[in-house]
């Protein structure tokens, strides 16, 4: 295989985008809803020299309001895209939405998508409902996981706090936010605790490669672990390209991330095709576009 695996593209099944727009919800992140199809996201994907995409829900997930229909939205979008993986074999695969904060759904759900759909992993966002990924509040799910050895794909959500007019959360927030998450993760020693999980930033990490040594002084200053214990952390995320692989940023990630952790990422269909192809300019790499990908998702990409 020389095509790119993506594993930041999303879907928008009409359903869900149903239930956000009745929600009120129609401009998730500050980008409008796009449309969405299968068919549209396979010529996407032909078009931009990617063979396999692994799809996930986006912001806000399963989870607004009180959460009271989070299970059955979790389990609509799973069998739905377990179903699309099984329709097109070896063009889709997808992480599972599970319904953070709700910790005792969000184990029954990811037990469910993993053990029974084959899902290649599970989307968390940054912070669900204000409480971040790191938070010992989730430590149940991230034991659950672990006995798994879960890939957890890390997607930004809205940031606790009112957005700035002006600025759409996607544009900086959403690094904020994913950066916020990693910080937790770390300082609360989740990747060491829970060694077998996997877990994939979104964009780049957000700020964490050009700011990791700063996070890890303050991740020092709070626990006082060795701190290149902490940096080693910090460069042990896999970390995605989507909207960050230009010539200023992926050498920096690059030079950061442990080697093999860096993945092909395009967030289509929220990142117009215009900017996929725009970032695709610089994502020459064999092991970024779909080396490390196959290493990492072996029991899918096995030959």
């Amino acid at each position: 295989m020389t095509g790119r695996i993506d594993v930041h593209q999303h879907l928008v099944p009409e359903p869900y985008a149903r239930w956000l727009r009745s929600r009120g919800v129609d401009a998730p992140g500050g980008r409008p809803l796009p449309s969405w199809s299968p068919a549209q996201a396979l010529e996407l994907m032909d078009r931009q020299g990617i063979a396999t995409a692994i799809l996930s829900l986006t912001t806000p997930g399963a989870y607004l309001g009180d959460g009271s229909d989070a299970a059955d939205v979790a389990r609509q979008a799973n069998e739905y895209a377990a179903q699309l993986a099984a329709d097109h074999p070896g063009r889709f695969g997808f992480f599972a939405t599970l319904t953070l904060p709700d910790v005792t759904a969000a184990i029954a759900e990811a037990a469910h998508a993993l053990d029974e759909l084959s899902a290649d992993g599970v989307t968390l966002l940054a912070n669900s409902d204000g409480t971040y990924l790191g938070d010992p509040a989730f430590d149940p799910l991230m034991a659950a996981l672990d006995e798994r050895a879960a890939v957890i794909f890390v997607h930004p959500a809205q940031l606790p706090g009112p957005v700035i007019e002006g600025i759409p959360p996607f544009a900086a927030d959403f690094l904020l936010d994913t950066t916020r998450a990693a910080y937790t993760l770390v300082k609360h020693d989740v990747p060491r605790r829970f060694p077998n999980l996997r877990f994939i930033l979104a964009h780049a990490g957000g700020f964490v490669p050009y700011a990791a040594h700063r996070l890890a002084i303050s991740v020092f200053n709070d626990t006082g672990r060795d701190l290149n214990q902490i940096l080693d952390d910090l460069s042990g995320f896999y970390f995605d390209t989507a909207l960050s692989s230009s010539p200023a940023a992926l050498p920096s990630l690059l030079a950061f991330a442990r080697p093999g952790h860096v993945l092909y990422g395009s967030d289509w269909p929220f990142a117009p095709e215009l900017a996929v192809a725009y970032f695709n300019t610089w994502a020459d790499d064999d092991a970024v576009n779909h080396g490390n990908a196959r290493e990492l998702f072996k029991e899918r990409f096995r030959a």
